[in-house]
């Protein structure tokens, strides 16, 4: 038999900036605030919150898109495209913007969502049925129904010539576009990536959860996006290094894909792979950051992955807990919450951001604290 030869340590990425919109508020700090014993966040209310279910929800507060980037070309962007700029924004301007036409081509954006703005979807939809002429539809709300807007968007508002992708992948969409982001650099695509999550709140969605029956009775909804300017070390100042991301799938059915056995042992299985790629030792990570918060089925399913791989549950930071289920952002929120943890003082070197899904995909990243 031919001996299979092990991947090739991973290069660390420098995580140089971040933007953060998340129900806690702008940035890192009001998340950290927000992680700490007893700063459980309060929940929305105000008009519209008679349209979603019996849950709490957790907005984004006072939330205008015009307050941040003015009121020019913003009239018609959706909440998603919104939150993604907003972040976007945020994150460069820790680093400074790209100056350069030179920069600029290398600069590029990956971001994670489930399938765009649904708000925008679902409202275009109805106006089609409702309409007195349903074909005089606004032709400036069409651009928000494409999955790739948001990421659009943050490219011409900012003029990044670089590569430019939308990753969908449900509950795992964040940890795949970081996996999408190591591998567009390592072969050259980019020099810099603006890499994240974003997903909002909308009731549509909200009904789709109720009904869907996948979540606790005491699951929350929430909405965010993170995104984070990630490089290849160098003179700047590092946030955090990105070591392995590791994704796969592991639900070859309807039946299979709800097996926790499945999901939990593939999970198990991405974990020692990012790890052994790192060059991490099990025993060596002290932090990790569970997905899967009020997941019925999978919340038990991940904690015996992650156990199962590390011989033990580190201390667990739980966003989902406070900021409600973001689905496709929550991988990035989860390296948010780490890293906003990190720089208040708490938490320790070395840790493991891990998601799973319904639909069998299951991710791991290894970040390390410079």
């Amino acid at each position: 038999m031919t001996a299979v030869s092990a991947p090739p340590a991973v290069t660390p990425l420098a995580v140089v900036g971040c933007g953060v919109v998340s129900p806690a508020g702008y940035g890192l700090a009001p998340l950290a605030e927000a992680l700490r014993p007893g700063g459980a966040l309060a929940g929305t209310d105000g008009p519209g919150v008679g349209d979603y279910p019996p849950r709490v929800i957790h907005a984004v507060p006072d939330f205008r898109i015009a307050d941040h980037l003015g009121r020019k070309g913003t009239r018609y962007l959706d909440r998603l495209t919104s939150l993604a700029l907003v972040a976007c924004k945020q994150a460069l301007e820790e680093v400074g913007a790209p100056e350069t036409d030179q920069q600029r081509t290398r600069t590029g954006v990956v971001l994670a969502t489930n399938t765009g703005s649904v708000s925008s979807h679902t409202s275009l939809l109805r106006q089609s049925y409702e309409g007195d002429k349903p074909y005089l539809l606004n032709p400036a709300e069409f651009p928000n129904t494409v999955m790739n807007c948001a990421a659009g968007q943050v490219a011409i508002r900012n003029k990044l010539k670089g590569l430019n992708a939308t990753v969908a992948g449900g509950q795992a969409a964040a940890l795949s576009a970081f996996r999408h982001a190591r591998i567009a650099m390592s072969v050259g695509r980019a020099d810099r990536l603006l890499v994240g999550g974003a997903e909002e709140l909308n009731a549509p969605s909200a009904w789709a959860w109720q009904a869907s029956g996948a979540l606790g009775d005491q699951a929350s909804l929430g909405e965010g996006c993170a995104v984070f300017v990630v490089e290849e070390p160098g003179e700047r100042p590092a946030l955090a290094h990105l070591l392995a991301c590791e994704v796969g799938y592991h639900g070859g059915s309807a039946s299979s894909a709800g097996d926790g056995r499945t999901i939990s042992g593939g999970l198990a299985a991405c974990i020692t792979r990012a790890l052994d790629r790192s060059g991490v030792r099990p025993e060596e990570v002290d932090t990790v950051a569970l997905g899967a918060t009020h997941h019925l089925g999978l919340q038990g399913s991940e904690e015996h992955g992650v156990r199962s791989a590390l011989g033990r549950l580190p201390e667990p930071v739980r966003a989902g807990a406070v900021l409600g289920e973001t689905y496709s952002a929550g991988g990035a929120l989860q390296l948010a919450a780490v890293l906003a943890l990190w720089q208040s003082g708490q938490g320790g070197t070395t840790a493991l951001i891990t998601s799973v899904g319904h639909d069998g995909n299951v991710g791991a990243l290894v970040v390390r604290r410079p």
